[in-house]
């Protein structure tokens, strides 16, 4: 089983955020997963669960074999991710190894994904969060830039509001791209993901 977190705010005052792109991959990836019908999205069909919303299905790997997914949105907020996580992780009896967290980085330009194994918060209130429920920072993680702030412009403000217009530009693309990589994961493994995913460019 492997579980995908994207972080965010819950809320409608902060849909369509730089701090909620990780919402907007865990959207994305359900529907290119068929798990949504037409008319509803992630929010609608998902059920509330570990703090969070949750839906769950099944998806196929290489060798007509089938695994188990889980994908959560955590309704915490950001600072407080990891109370949904651990809930999660607990209730399935997940290792760090079987996670993924999809997330926000001001420190990459708007199109570029860094997959790794471990690491540091980098300042991230989610990730603190997580390595704090979790005792460990040895957990896969996926960032997505979303550019650094302007000289003038706060961290916390930049990342709480929208996309610019030359930024939604690309948001689409990123995001599927996202969606490939996790589910390059899934299947291949995070080696292999890294070494597609974390390129410069989309090959």
């Amino acid at each position: 089983m492997k579980l995908v977190i994207g972080l965010g705010n819950p809320g409608r005052e902060y849909a369509g955020t730089r701090h909620n792109v990780g919402f907007d991959v865990i959207d994305a990836l359900a529907g290119q997963l068929g798990w949504l019908r037409r008319n509803d999205g992630f929010d609608q069909m998902a059920r509330a669960k570990f703090d969070g919303l949750v839906m769950d299905g099944s998806f196929s790997v290489a060798g007509g074999s089938e695994q188990k997914l889980l994908l959560l949105k955590p309704t915490t907020y950001m600072n407080l991710s990891g109370r949904s996580v651990r809930s999660a992780m607990d209730f399935y009896r997940l290792t760090p190894e079987q996670i993924m967290v999809v997330l926000d980085d001001i420190a990459l330009p708007v199109g570029r994904l860094r997959l790794r194994a471990d690491g540091s918060s980098g300042g991230h209130k989610g990730l603190q969060d997580i390595e704090r429920a979790l005792g460990t920072k040895g957990y896969p993680r996926l960032r997505i830039g979303v550019d650094p702030p302007p000289a003038n412009v706060a961290g916390r403000d930049w990342v709480l509001g929208h996309w610019s217009v030359a930024q939604a530009a690309q948001i689409e693309k990123m995001v599927e791209r996202a969606c490939r990589a996790i589910e390059c994961w899934i299947e291949q493994g995070l080696n292999t993901a890294m070494n597609q995913f974390n390129a410069d460019r989309d090959e």
